[in-house]
């Protein structure tokens, strides 16, 4: 099976050369054990695939940027997820792709008042525990009609969305690892509440779930071309 990674975001330099990739790279090791195979379109830098039959399914990044920024690319990206939706794709969004899927497809998404999630969190799965890294001050509010929330955490309502035929967006990152939170720690200083990068540095080493993760999302793509 293959996936068409759209790019939303650059991961900052130092990660990408300690990665040895970027985001399209973390994304393509995590489902390649499952069969899956990856081609990256760079839409954050208006590189966008000709249709939504370039691939069987879609996943989309993280990002930088928040979904209501005033960008073409951004437009053009819920134009192609609300085509790939239609034809019942498999598509899957991580942090700014949970965010960009909810708000194509008639969701709120915003700044949270009570702003940023960084550093591992516990998320109720369905009933299940989880433990996840976040890194995010926006959120959905607002869930699109007829998706369904999967998963919460203490601090973002909304934060695993299932929308029926295919598509499956989450709030957190199962792509980073302790040494990605670590960088992420160091370069973001400035921009972050100090308070809060000092907690998510002191709860390194974390155990996560991200292997569980990878696992469904792989199953709900390869069940979704199928189904």
């Amino acid at each position: 099976m293959k996936i068409g990674i759209l790019q939303a975001g650059h991961l900052a330099e130092p990660i990408q050369d300690s990665v040895g990739g970027d985001y399209d790279h973390l994304y393509s090791q995590m489902l390649a054990p499952f069969g899956i195979k990856t081609e990256t379109w760079d839409v954050v830098d208006g590189v966008f695939p000709d249709s939504v039959d370039a691939a069987e399914g879609w996943l989309i990044t993280g990002s930088k940027y928040g979904v209501y920024d005033g960008f073409d690319w951004i437009a053009q990206l819920e134009d192609f997820t609300r085509a790939a939706y239609a034809a019942k794709k498999p598509m899957v969004g991580i942090c700014f792709g949970h965010q960009l899927i909810a708000q194509a497809l008639g969701g709120r998404v915003e700044k949270f008042d009570g702003g940023w999630n960084v550093g591992q969190t516990s998320y109720d799965w369905n009933g299940t525990p989880v433990s996840l890294n976040a890194w995010h001050q926006d959120q959905v509010l607002t869930a699109p009609e007829g998706a369904t929330v999967e998963g919460t955490s203490d601090n973002c309502a909304i934060a695993f969305l299932d929308y029926g035929h295919g598509a499956f967006s989450i709030q957190p990152h199962p792509e980073f690892e302790d040494s990605e939170i670590a960088q992420l720690i160091d370069v973001r200083r400035g921009v972050v509440p100090d308070n809060l990068l000092n907690a998510a540095e002191a709860r390194l080493p974390a155990a996560n779930d991200n292997a569980k993760l990878a696992e469904h999302i792989a199953t709900r793509l390869k069940e979704a071309r199928h189904g």
